[in-house]
C-alpha cells in the first residue's frame, strides 16, 4: 500500500463530514452565468456579496429573486452518482454529516428531501448563507466544530469548488475535493481528490469506522 493511500485511509476514519451541496452532493445544475444576468450581478463577482452589498430596498428584492430561483433548482435536484450510498454508509458507520452551502436554508431543505437524505443531518449541522458568511468564509466550519466540540484533526470537508476547500485549509479541517469530470484543481488546498463517491464507499467498507 502506498504512503498516499495510508494518508487517505487515514483521512476516511475521521468521525465529522462536512459536504458542500451543489456539484457535490447534488448533480450541478446552476447557471451562474443566467443567475448573475438575472440578478444584474456584474461578471467574476460574487452573488451572496453582491448582494449583501446593496442598499435597502434593493437588497431584499435581489434576495427574493434570489430565493425564487434557487428554489425551482431544489426542486429539481438530483444525487450525483453514488453518494447517496456513501451518505447512508457513513450514517451506519457512526459517522456525524453536515452541509455547508451558500445556498439557502429553504433551497437545502427541499433538495435533501427530495433526495431522502434530510432525516441524516441534524438541524445544527445544516450551515446555510443565513447561518454564517458564506464560504470561503470559514465561520461555517468554524461553527460547526464548535457545536460538535471536537478539533479540527477529527474533521473533513468534501466539496468540488476551490471555496469548499479554502474554507477547510483555513480551518485545518482536511480537505477532499470531489473533481469528477472537472478540469480544475487546487493541490496546494487539497488533502485529496475523489473522482468517483464509489471508491470511498468501497475504502469505507474496509475502514473500522
Amino acid at each position: 500500500m502506498t504512503t498516499d493511500l495510508i494518508r487517505f485511509r487515514a483521512l476516511l476514519d475521521r468521525r465529522y463530514w462536512i459536504f458542500d451541496l451543489d456539484g457535490t452532493i447534488t448533480k450541478p445544475v446552476h447557471d451562474f452565468v443566467a443567475i448573475r444576468k438575472a440578478l444584474g450581478v456584474p461578471e467574476a463577482t460574487g452573488i451572496l456579496e453582491y448582494i449583501a452589498s446593496q442598499p435597502e430596498p434593493e437588497k431584499t428584492s435581489l434576495n427574493r429573486k434570489l430565493s425564487s430561483i434557487e428554489r425551482n433548482l431544489a426542486e429539481q435536484a438530483e444525487p450525483t452518482p453514488g453518494v447517496l450510498k456513501l451518505l447512508h454508509q457513513l450514517s451506519e458507520q457512526g459517522r456525524v454529516l453536515a452541509i455547508l452551502t451558500r445556498n439557502q436554508r429553504e433551497c437545502v431543505d427541499i433538495s435533501l428531501q427530495r433526495l431522502g437524505v434530510r432525516q441524516l443531518f441534524a438541524d445544527a449541522a445544516i450551515i446555510a448563507c443565513e447561518d454564517a458568511a458564506p464560504k470561503p468564509d470559514p465561520e461555517g466550519v468554524k461553527k460547526l466544530l464548535n457545536s460538535w466540540q471536537t478539533s479540527p484533526d477529527n474533521c473533513l470537508i468534501v466539496g468540488d469548488f476551490l471555496y469548499d476547500l479554502q474554507a477547510g485549509a483555513e480551518s485545518a479541517i482536511a480537505t477532499v475535493h470531489y473533481g469528477a469530470d472537472r478540469p480544475e484543481r487546487w493541490p496546494e488546498l487539497t488533502d485529496a481528490v475523489v473522482e468517483d463517491f464509489t471508491v470511498l464507499t468501497r475504502m469505507l467498507s474496509d475502514s473500522p469506522g
